[in-house]
């Protein structure tokens, strides 16, 4: 990931990222008590921007937070960021702590300011080579909390899945309970079966991924036959392509699992028909209202 642009968001105010503070009484700090999305910017239009903010909305819901913005004006900090950080093609990060109270109680549950914060950062071009070659992956067990739809601010778990593959050289962990694909460390998987593109379907068990949704209407346009089914982890490991999806990788192929060759071991024809129709689509809503 490269360096974030210099401009972030924080409670109203628009400031020097590298100035802005909090308070170490914030919940967010102390609970992980809080949630967040990510936004693509491409060409200065944020991407399926009612797509990501229904989904921050609900993730506040499930922790019993309303969301402190109205619609209008998260759109309006977007468009304040990406023109004081003159962002065209970049991702934006926004999260939502429950904020703030003077001391540290688990319950209730505090009516305080909520801590809103937002920042910019340049599109990640990803490892070196990933589409002609594509990326290696390994599998681990899923340890994840059991409401792994709620996109939360507490990742530690992630963080530490993410970090077998990074002891590897691998780009991802993909992930199994009870004998079943449920997510990757940060993203959404696909698994080819039979030459069907088959997804877990969205349960508490894995994240409702937005870029798993695009993925799914591009399938449509591409020709690619598509189904949310089970897939078990002996589909996983005998499917032809393995897929990644999410909102800064887009749609990715594996093509080493746990060290052995996925497929022919190189990105396949259902990746290909799918990475030209998500690039025609986000062609085609350039300049388009959002």
């Amino acid at each position: 990931m490269g360096e974030p642009l210099p401009i972030c968001y924080l409670n109203g105010d628009y400031l020097p990222l590298r100035e802005a503070r909090i308070s170490p009484l914030d919940r967010g700090f102390l609970y992980s008590d809080g949630a967040y999305e990510v936004t693509p910017v491409y060409g200065g239009r944020p991407f399926r921007f009612t797509q990501h903010h229904d989904r921050l909305t609900r993730s506040l819901k499930e922790i019993h937070m309303a969301d402190p913005l109205a619609r209008d004006a998260w759109r309006g900090l977007y468009r304040e960021l990406i023109a004081r950080n003159q962002a065209s093609d970049a991702y934006i990060y926004v999260q939502v702590t429950r904020g703030a109270e003077y001391g540290r109680n688990h319950a209730p549950l505090p009516h305080v300011p909520r801590t809103v914060f937002a920042f910019a950062a340049p599109w990640p071009t990803g490892r070196a080579g990933w589409q002609e070659n594509g990326l290696p992956a390994v599998t681990a067990q899923d340890t994840r909390w059991a409401r792994c739809d709620i996109k939360s601010v507490s990742l530690l778990a992630n963080v530490l899945l993410r970090q077998l593959a990074s002891d590897v050289d691998a780009s991802e962990t993909i992930l199994l309970r009870d004998g079943q694909l449920t997510d990757a460390s940060a993203s959404s998987v696909h698994a080819v079966v039979d030459g069907e593109l088959r997804t877990p379907p969205n349960s508490w068990k894995l994240l409702p991924g937005t870029t798993r949704g695009v993925i799914e209407e591009v399938a449509q346009t591409a020709g690619v036959k598509w189904r949310s089914i089970a897939v078990s982890e002996a589909e996983l490991r005998g499917a032809s392509e393995i897929l990644l999806g999410a909102a800064t990788r887009e749609v990715q192929p594996v093509t080493a699992l746990d060290g052995k060759p996925v497929g022919s071991g190189k990105p396949g024809p259902v990746w290909r028909k799918l990475f030209d129709a998500y690039q025609a689509y986000k062609k085609s809503l350039a300049g388009t209202p959002w």
